[in-house]
């Protein structure tokens, strides 16, 4: 088991249900159930729209990963969910449900973070992480730098946004041009037929005094929207394309100059990117530009790997499990601010799928 552990991983930990299982670093099955139509109207994700979401799709999405990857749950040799970061009503809907399978089966229960999950993805399509591994994520929560000498127990922030994440900025100004949401698919396929040259939009925190792996994209966000009120404004035509192109490239710039500078100044010959934005195809064509004229190797995901899916949780509870790293407790909490310093979390109390604890703990929630 401890070669190739069988692991289900659950994440809930924004409007998408993902359940994955795993054999080692092989991908067996990546259940996905999405509501992110159902938030299309509002403009953004709602979170109890969300949770409730994750509630009903809970147990079909995980039935249908089992099938999909030919095994019982009893086959399982751990149950790996998302504590955190993310939406706390969320989080609690796939924390509680892998607690409750982790008990039903008498399996050991993992609370991973979201973002080393992210990180860890990659090895189920290019093998084993390089130690250490130097991490760009970009999603529409966060966007971050991350050195993981260890992915399991060891994984250190380097830099981070202070603002705006790059995704949430994607669906910001789609939002302003009235593409719909989410805006990062639409601002990629626009871009593609616009100039990313034709409007000198700002770059933040590129400058000789800034920190250098800290991002800013509201100040980019706030000048993009007044560039184009300004065009309805004098009553002009807004040229969508080359906005997009010319945000796109303002965003993923920035981002691949401060990544290649962090592989560079901490001597680590190879970049992974992961994340929702990791999609966006000007971010990997320019990354891979760039890492190449660095003699960098880059590790991006396909697509589907990048955006939250349980195959991420799973990849790292298999790593857990191999690595020989302590089970959580089935009193395990949903943490919506767990910090990617917790890759996982572990337990303190003995065995997590240990019975006479789990009788103690409900005794201590009901009568304590």
């Amino acid at each position: 088991m401890a070669d190739e552990p069988l692991v289900l991983g659950i994440e809930t930990s924004c409007d998408e249900t993902g359940v994955g299982i795993v054999r080692g670093t092989t991908l067996l099955a990546d259940a996905v159930a999405s509501s992110v139509d159902t938030h299309a109207r509002f403009g953004g994700v709602v979170p109890e729209i969300a949770s409730r979401a994750h509630l009903e799709a809970m147990v079909p999405t995980i039935e249908r990963a089992l099938k999909t990857a030919g095994i019982s749950a009893r086959d399982l040799d751990g149950i790996a969910v998302t504590a955190g970061p993310g939406l706390a009503g969320a989080l609690l809907v796939g924390v509680s449900a892998a607690k409750a399978y982790a008990y039903a089966l008498n399996k050991p229960l993992y609370g991973v973070n979201h973002l080393a999950s992210h990180i860890c993805v990659d090895q189920l399509e290019h093998g084993p992480l390089p130690e250490p591994t130097m991490a760009l994520l970009v999603s529409g929560g966060h966007s971050s730098l991350l050195l993981a000498p260890d992915i399991t127990a060891d994984v250190r922030p380097m830099g981070a946004t202070i603002d705006d994440a790059a995704g949430e900025a994607f669906d910001k100004i789609a939002r302003v041009l009235d593409l719909g949401f989410p805006g990062g698919p639409v601002i990629d396929r626009l871009a593609k037929e616009g100039d990313p040259t034709a409007i000198a939009f700002p770059r933040g925190l590129s400058g000789s005094r800034d920190p250098a792996y800290d991002f800013s994209f509201s100040g980019l966000k706030t000048a993009v929207a007044r560039w184009i009120e300004a065009k309805r404004n004098a009553g002009e035509e807004v040229p969508v394309r080359d906005v997009a192109a010319s945000f796109q490239e303002a965003v993923v710039d920035v981002l691949t100059r401060k990544a290649v500078r962090a592989c560079k100044d901490e001597g680590v010959d190879h970049l992974m990117i992961g994340g929702g934005v990791a999609a966006n195809s000007r971010l990997r064509a320019l990354a891979l530009e760039r890492c190449e004229k660095a003699g960098i190797r880059l590790r991006v995901p396909r697509p589907g790997l990048c955006t939250d899916n349980g195959a991420m949780v799973a990849a790292l509870g298999a790593e857990m499990v191999a690595r020989n790293r302590p089970a959580s407790d089935l009193d395990l909490s949903a943490d919506s601010s767990l910090p990617v310093t917790d890759p996982h979390v572990p337990g303190t109390q003995g065995h997590a799928h240990d019975h006479d604890h789990v009788h103690e703990v409900s005794k201590e929630n009901l009568y304590g």
